[in-house]
């Protein structure tokens, strides 16, 4: 197979790419996952063999109400899509626990896609899926409840939806009750189709670290539904194998693709084989265990590839890899005829926790030991100004510059732990008398962070390992930031070069 093995490891995405689904228009598959508070947000894959991903483009520019998503909200937004083809259009669903469903939807993968449409408003409704029904011109709509906000989780409500995908056309009636199911607990992500004169509803129960795959059947949309468990850990160390997509190739094949909570790394993706045994029913994997390996599906090849995650950052552009940590603001990043990304050292409060600070460009940790490099040049001329690297989390360490009172800059090492309020230093400061510095962390087995820098007299270990740790939904991030101190007037900018993850240097 020209470049390609004739099998594929998972996970095939090897990084925070949760709550995953994927469809197949004509000989292109399509992936969404789950953007929380990131924006641009609903992140757009594409694969031709559904085992190497690029990403082409994001659907959701702005998060909304704007005013909500100006500062960080990690855990909060876009949860769970489904993605769709229908009617010559794309389409998306998602819930944000806080407002209800919302739908977009576009001609083209690329968009234009539509301002977000609220379908149905409410606290707690997530993990929305919709079907048109091609043999009755019906169309539905199925949903799961987070408890956090509602104070229901277990059950699956379905609706009869408006064939044009706007608004629901009941109160809706729970199809799914899970407390009734003997040893089932927090059902949710559901994943609806119609096949074989059945409709089958995919969702996942357990909880994310140690639940499994379900799949339920009835004649009725509205039920009742039969259940069966089609895909779990079993004796293998895949944990948790949860909630994705069925596909079905152009030469007939099925295929399932799945998240893995792996930690700090996020949700990783797997792509199990899939067939249907002799009483109809899924069975995924190998006799529902999660495969390491496997045969490639019979699809034409296709170059290796994976989302892009290096930048040189032209013109002063950053690469579709990256997203804020909220809502953009007009002047955090400047475009410029050189290379290089220019980030002006934004004035906050909150500039001693980086966490609650929205101007920080963010891209998922890789899933593999690697290390992550960056140039770095501080022009601010501010007191206090500063600029670096990150890994991100509930708990967070960076290493970077800061110009002092006595107007020198100094490479600092800061982190905080995940009960801090503020952080503190990590290593000790050192001159960096020409303001520019390399930037380098290495990640080792568990997310294990070594942080060093080069000021100009080759690169020297700064303070102790870090561990990264995971927001709540959310696996650890990478971050490039700029920042001031409270104050009036322009505090200047940093300017990064040639971002680079690639194979450990050491150790």
């Amino acid at each position: 197979m020209t470049g390609a093995e004739p099998t594929y490891r998972n996970p095939v995405l090897n990084a925070d790419w949760s709550d995953p689904d994927v469809i197949r228009v004509g000989d292109d598959f399509y992936l969404t996952a789950s953007s929380f508070g990131r924006v641009p947000g609903l992140p757009l894959l594409h694969s031709r063999n559904l085992v190497d991903w690029t990403l082409v483009g994001h659907a959701l520019e702005r998060l909304e109400p704007e005013a909500e998503f100006a500062v960080p909200r990690h855990d909060c937004g876009v949860w769970a899509p489904s993605l769709r083809h229908h009617d010559d259009r794309f389409w998306i669903f998602w819930g944000d626990p806080d407002q209800g469903i919302f739908q977009i939807n576009a001609p083209a993968i690329r968009g234009p896609w539509t301002r977000p449409h609220l379908v149905k408003a409410g606290k707690g409704l997530i993990d929305p899926c919709p079907l048109w029904d091609d043999e009755t011109g019906e169309a539905y709509l199925v949903h799961a409840w987070a408890k956090s906000r509602s104070g229901v989780k277990n059950r699956l409500t379905g609706h009869r939806m408006h064939p044009h995908g706007t608004e629901l056309l009941d109160e809706g009636k729970v199809i799914v009750d899970a407390d009734r199911i003997p040893g089932w607990f927090t059902l949710e992500g559901p994943k609806l189709y119609r096949h074989d004169g059945w409709f089958w509803i995919l969702a996942p129960a357990g909880g994310v670290e140690t639940g499994w795959q379900g799949a339920f059947r009835s004649r009725d949309f509205f039920g009742p539904y039969e259940e069966r468990v089609v895909l779990e850990q079993k004796d293998t160390d895949v944990n948790g194998p949860h909630q994705g997509a069925w596909v079905r190739t152009p030469s007939g094949e099925d295929w399932f693709l799945h998240f893995q909570q792996r930690g700090a790394y996020g949700r990783v993706v797997h792509l199990q084989p899939m067939r249907w045994d002799t009483d109809g029913w899924p069975v995924l994997g190998d006799d529902g265990a999660p495969v390491a390996a496997h045969r490639r599906p019979d699809l034409p090849a296709q170059p290796p590839a994976a989302p892009a995650t290096d930048d040189d950052f032209p013109g002063g552009r950053y690469g579709r890899q990256w997203q804020w940590a909220a809502n953009p603001r007009d002047g955090w990043a400047t475009q410029h005829s050189a290379d290089g990304l220019r980030l002006t050292c934004v004035r906050s409060a909150d500039a001693d926790d980086l966490r609650k600070v929205p101007n920080v460009l963010t891209q998922r940790l890789p899933g593999t030991p690697c290390t992550v490099e960056v140039e770095l040049r501080l022009d601010g001329a501010e007191a206090g100004a500063r600029a670096g690297l990150a890994v991100l989390g509930d708990a967070y360490c960076w290493i970077g510059l800061e110009r002092g009172a006595d107007g020198a800059v100094r490479l600092v090492h800061r982190f905080a732990e995940a009960v801090a309020d503020r952080e503190r230093d990590a290593g000790h400061p050192r001159p960096a008398p020409e303001g520019r510095a390399r930037l380098r962390i290495d990640i080792g087995a568990g997310a294990r962070c070594r942080f060093s820098a080069d000021t100009g007299d080759g690169f020297r270990p700064s303070g102790q390992v870090f561990a990264a740790t995971p927001w709540r939904w959310v696996g650890a991030l990478l971050g490039l930031v700029a920042l001031a101190p409270t104050g009036q007037g322009h505090a200047g900018a940093a300017t990064f070069t040639r971002f680079r993850i690639g194979a450990r240097a050491h150790g």
